[in-house]
């Protein structure tokens, strides 16, 4: 095969876009928009558009706004009959792209398209053609969750919203239903329509545990990668658990100030080149340097710290006894629409990507950190620590805190 077009449905906001550089390495035909400011040349596509791809398979251009206003979906065609549709944000597996991320002031206009687009796409085409979204399930773009991996547009008109509901109700329900978004998003449309290069994915350059610990103290981010299982058994003091194992790209993006230098610790080399493949998707092209080993490599003469790991069995205990080492403060670090499902009584309710900004909100005593399912709350321990808080990191399911005898509240 060769590859003869390379397609944008949109300026993604949520990851910096490997075409452009693929239709480089290619010489292939980039197909954006041509309402896209973009400042390099490409093909400009519009709605009607048709474009010959091979022998026998046509790509039809159809307007699909909502996402972003200028949002495009690709029909493919061959012998006669439509083989899929590329939807990028329009039309999700059971939902559609958020329509926030332009801003407060173009949501509620964003939305009615974005119904409209997803009522053009099931009018226009066959209940048999699969649809190829730029996204699945997981993705802070999407404005509801769900699980498909597969979908047609006729499944899609009996379970998605934006088919199911008058426009009214879908408009003030995704608009009811929009929690925040990572802050890296803002840097990821200039850098697409800049045109993204390439990427430098060599080794970076190796730190010993001295260089560590001076990048530490000079208020860099030290991250390491292992699983937080790991990290609380032993780890070097003041750096944060960012594990490979859970949404590492999306938590860190979200929360370093953006161009603080980033240094990577993991356990191999492999482990680092990973990291490193998830960031530049994100726009963070190079790690400032890197150690690969173990902690007490990482950690030089001051040694190597613990986290204390708990179940919410645990904190009720520590709760009823009064067993802690001083006051017991519950910290809830999920987000808005998770803590109004449902929280702990009494807990203090700061968003894992408000918590830098928020420290001294945190009451005096031993903090029991908790989110849905331990990844946010191994992240969250791993910050307090650094900033020397009594910390215990609650690794386990939200739905364990009911069966303990925690009283929960709603709203």
């Amino acid at each position: 095969m060769r590859i003869t077009h390379v397609a944008e449905t949109h300026m993604h906001n949520d990851y910096v876009t490997g075409g452009f550089a693929l239709a480089q390495a290619s010489a292939a035909s980039y197909l954006v928009c041509a309402d896209d400011p973009v400042s390099y040349d490409r093909a400009p596509v519009s709605d009607g558009d048709r474009v010959e791809v091979g022998s026998g398979m046509t790509v039809r251009v159809l307007a699909t706004p909502g996402h972003t206003f200028s949002h495009l979906a690709y029909v493919v065609e061959s012998g006669g009959a439509v083989a899929g549709v590329f939807t990028g944000g329009s039309l999700l597996y059971g939902s559609t792209g958020r329509t926030d991320l332009l801003g407060p002031d173009a949501a509620a206009a964003l939305t009615h398209a974005q119904y409209a687009s997803a009522r053009r796409l099931a009018r226009e085409l066959p209940d048999s053609a699969p649809i190829f979204p730029t996204h699945g399930f997981g993705s802070f773009c999407s404005a509801t969750q769900s699980e498909a991996q597969a979908s047609t547009i006729g499944w899609e008109k009996r379970v998605n919203p934006a088919l199911t509901m008058d426009e009214r109700a879908y408009v003030e329900s995704l608009l009811a239903g929009l929690d925040a978004w990572p802050a890296y998003y803002a840097h990821m449309a200039p850098a697409n329509l800049a045109g993204p290069a390439i990427p430098d994915l060599s080794p970076p350059r190796p730190a010993d545990a001295a260089e560590l610990r001076r990048r530490i103290e000079a208020g860099e981010w030290v991250i390491d990668l292992r699983d937080r299982v790991a990290f609380a058994a032993g780890y070097a003091l003041g750096t944060f658990s960012f594990p490979l194992d859970g949404s590492f790209a999306t938590y860190l993006g979200w929360m370093i100030p953006w161009g603080t230098p980033l240094t990577l610790l993991g356990e191999s080399p492999e482990q680092v080149a990973t990291a490193q493949r998830e960031l530049v998707r994100i726009g963070i092209d190079r790690p400032a340097a890197a150690a690969t080993g173990r902690p007490e490599d990482w950690a030089g003469e001051r040694g190597v710290a613990s986290l204390r790991l708990a179940k919410f069995g645990d904190l009720a205990a520590a709760a009823a006894d009064g067993s802690g080492t001083g006051p017991l403060v519950v910290l809830d670090v999920r987000r808005r629409l998770e803590w109004q499902e449902g929280h702990i009584a009494g807990a203090v309710h700061i968003p894992l990507h408000e918590l830098p900004g928020r420290f001294a909100e945190i009451p005096p005593g031993e903090v029991w950190v908790h989110c849905g399912a331990g990844y946010r709350a191994a992240v969250a321990s791993s910050m307090l620590a650094a900033r020397g808080r009594s910390v215990i990191s609650v690794d386990d399911d939200f739905t364990n805190a009911a069966v303990t005898g925690l009283a929960l509240e709603r709203g």
